[in-house]
């Protein structure tokens, strides 16, 4: 299927096993899986709503290893969103976001423009290797928001894809292609002002 002009492409990295392809699974078809299945890449396709318009949420589910660092370029340059996962039960899978956000950084120069999101799988877990506050630490040292889902529970999955449309400021967008926005949207398209894109 040809890459449409108006696409959004976000794309989801993070280690493996720390339910990447979950989170995306859980927002696209509503669907979760308890057996871990490898992913190389995957492509998921939602339609939203974007300047007032519709236009196709692209979600690229990428591989948890580092076998592919030519894929992984090709996705940071690429994208325009990034959601950086890891679990909150493996202190080892936040710090092998490290690179990935160093790379963002060395592809696309600078974060400031471009809605990444840290996200902290598995709340529901109770054995955790990371607290909360030292995930919101690492993300203020990136400049980036935070918020911790479940997968599993189906826990803060639509509110995360939300907050990461709600964090681009050259488009406006949402989740709702019916027109109706939450009074919280409305509040920010107030702050923002709208924006078109060249």
């Amino acid at each position: 299927m040809p890459e449409q002009s108006n696409d959004y492409r976000v794309v989801v990295f993070g280690a493996g096993g720390v339910g990447k392809s979950s989170l995306v699974l859980r927002f696209v078809k509503g669907t979760f899986r308890d057996t871990y299945i490898p992913t190389i890449e995957d492509t998921y396709r939602q339609v939203i709503s974007c300047d007032k318009s519709v236009c196709t949420l692209q979600i690229t589910d990428t591989t948890g290893s580092h076998q592919f660092p030519a894929m992984q370029r090709l996705s940071i340059s690429k994208g325009h969103a990034f959601i950086l996962v890891f679990s909150v039960t493996s202190k080892q899978s936040l710090e092998e976001l490290g690179p990935i956000y160093q790379l963002i950084l060395q592809i696309k120069g600078s974060v400031e423009d471009i809605p990444v999101m840290l996200v902290g799988n598995k709340c529901d877990e109770t054995q955790r290797e990371v607290d909360t506050r030292e995930a919101q630490a690492v993300a203020q040292q990136w400049k980036c928001a935070f918020m911790e889902t479940s997968a599993k529970m189906n826990y803060n999955v639509k509110e995360l894809f939300q907050e990461l449309l709600t964090l681009e400021t050259r488009r406006n967008m949402s989740l709702n292609i019916d027109g109706k926005r939450s009074s919280k949207q409305k509040r920010t398209d107030r702050i923002k002002g709208k924006c078109t894109l060249m």
